[in-house]
């Protein structure tokens, strides 16, 4: 309850300060004379919430964002599993890959607009390409450093390439798959986004854009806001979800410094408090 109270009070801080620099129209070099105020911005909010626009922007952007990320996940993940598993593959779409990844996605906008028949297609091609690079890198790595004696002892007991696959390399990999996917869901919505902003028809990107140029500064920290909070939400969704398949996984917790290990009854030192460790048990009792 302590790390929730710091982390309200944090907020509520940023948010004060906001509205102390803005009322006060403060200009030392940054001129938050210019910005509106949070009481601007919740009126405006407010407003938003009771129109049918901001939910058609809402809806839009999460069908485009989730669709191409899906598209990501699976293809990315296939993808490097394919490039860490086999020369051939490696020999043949490596170099494309690696020549088609530094390319910023964004940079793509006007690839889309050429090669897809409607804008709603060319912006999820551009959400899977800013999520589908992370995804690919972070498996590809995880795969490769899979402990070779696992998949040994798996050949041994008989069994087969797709044995193997959904046995060791699929589970042993899934953290780092998460990684990726954690840093792609984030990339995915800045390049969503910014197609919206570009070639848009609806969207929360495309009403940010079209609120900066009527000059209403209310509604654009609206949009700012909206994209910050789903942003936060999928990215912990993803977050949550990788630790629910990684149960299986050993967790660390944080222990302030300072505060005393726990002494064990029976055991003659001091030992860390955690569960389920051998330091935890009494020495004659590990023999």
């Amino acid at each position: 309850m302590t790390r929730y109270a710091l982390r309200g009070l944090s907020l509520a801080v940023g948010l004060g300060l906001w509205q102390l620099l803005t009322s006060l129209n403060v200009d030392v070099w940054l001129r938050f004379s210019q910005f509106p105020t949070v009481t601007d911005v919740a009126r405006a909010f407010t407003d938003r919430l009771s129109g049918p626009d901001y939910w058609t922007d809402l809806t839009d952007s999460l069908t485009r964002i989730l669709t191409g990320f899906l598209l990501a996940t699976v293809l990315g993940v296939a993808t490097g599993v394919l490039v860490a598993r086999s020369r051939l593959a490696e020999d043949l779409l490596g170099p494309l890959l690696e020549v088609v990844r530094p390319i910023p996605a964004i940079a793509l906008v006007p690839v889309a607009i050429l090669l897809f028949p409607s804008n709603e297609q060319g912006i999820v091609f551009i959400t899977f390409t800013a999520a589908y690079f992370p995804v690919l890198v972070s498996t590809r790595h995880a795969v490769r450093a899979l402990t070779p004696v696992w998949e040994e002892a798996v050949r041994t007991m008989g069994g087969g390439r797709w044995r193997i696959l959904g046995s060791v390399v699929l589970p042993g990999a899934l953290p780092g798959i998460f990684g990726g996917l954690s840093v792609g869901i984030g990339v995915s919505w800045i390049c969503v986004i910014s197609a919206e902003m570009i070639s848009g028809q609806y969207g929360v990107g495309y009403r940010t854009w079209q609120d900066y140029t009527v000059v209403d500064y209310p509604g654009v920290f609206v949009g700012m806001v909206t994209i910050g909070v789903l942003g936060w939400l999928t990215s912990t969704g993803v977050e949550l979800l990788g630790r629910r398949l990684t149960h299986w996984l050993p967790r660390t917790s944080y222990v302030p410094g300072g505060r005393p290990p726990r002494r064990v009854r029976g055991a003659g030192a001091l030992t860390p408090a955690g569960p389920g460790t051998k330091e935890n048990v009494p020495h004659d009792q590990l023999v």
